[in-house]
């Protein structure tokens, strides 16, 4: 299925971000179909194709969706847990007592506490930097609220599956590197890890599918018309593959 036609005004806007790449990247580019849409195992087949960095690349999938994220009704966010995993292990912090914090512990957390934990932030520890994901136990938000402005995006938040009252599970999840989370932008695209480029083609494209099925089952009633409108996968040192949406939804609903 070809892709959309490219006018003349793209075309020179692709020309001069093509200058301003490094010739690594333009010589990857031009071995990237730019008016085909592959298959979604073709298409990672692909991308690993062009992982050539001296580094285990992430790879990321990029899918626009047609929601528009102005209206609170269409915002799209959630969590997923990829069959393979991401690749990469995060650093997580959790706010719990008792029980809960034992088993906090027992799951890998990095950092478990309460109040001492929310004094600690309060006071400009800079360790809190470190952790890449903040999970509480419903109990806990009260407390958690004080240091709200302080932690912003990484603030403990129900629809991103951090807020819970299971913490050890999502803990066991964020450590062994299977729980991706995902949320629209304004733009309305989601960018999400789907694994490694050294993940088989046959584990990325489960993965990428597994995301595609979840942002499916999370279309807001509001979004209307066409609501996967586009999906590239791409390492994360090199130019993106199209993906065919209709053959990754169709694969997705079969999951």
């Amino acid at each position: 299925m070809p892709g959309p036609k490219i006018s003349t005004r793209q075309r020179r806007e692709a020309k001069a971000g093509r200058a301003r790449h490094s010739k690594r990247f333009n010589a990857l580019l031009k071995q990237t179909p730019q008016d085909e849409l592959l298959s979604p195992e073709e298409a990672l087949v692909k991308v690993k194709q062009l992982a050539t960095a001296k580094f285990d690349e992430t790879i990321e999938a990029a899918i626009n969706l047609g929601v528009d994220p102005r209206h609170g009704d269409q915002v799209v966010r959630g969590t997923v847990n990829l069959p393979h995993g991401t690749g990469k292990s995060r650093k997580v912090a959790v706010f719990a007592r008792g029980d809960r914090a034992e088993e906090a512990r027992a799951a890998g957390a990095d950092e478990v506490g309460a109040e001492e934990l929310v004094e600690r932030i309060q006071k400009g520890w800079p360790g809190w930097t470190q952790f890449d994901l903040f999970v509480a136990s419903p109990d806990m938000m009260s407390l958690v609220g004080r240091v709200g402005s302080i932690l912003k995006q990484k603030m403990p938040n129900p629809k991103a599956g951090t807020v819970t009252p299971n913490v050890a599970q999502v803990v066991r999840d964020i450590k062994g590197a299977a729980r991706a989370e995902y949320r629209v932008e304004r733009a309305g695209i989601i960018h999400c890890p789907i694994g490694k480029a050294s993940f088989t083609p046959e584990q990325l494209t489960a993965n990428l599918l597994t995301l595609v099925n979840a942002l499916i089952k999370a279309k807001p009633a509001a979004a209307k018309g066409r609501y996967l409108k586009k999906i590239t996968v791409a390492p994360s040192m090199g130019p993106g593959v199209g993906v065919d949406t209709t053959l990754a939804q169709k694969a997705a609903e079969r999951i």
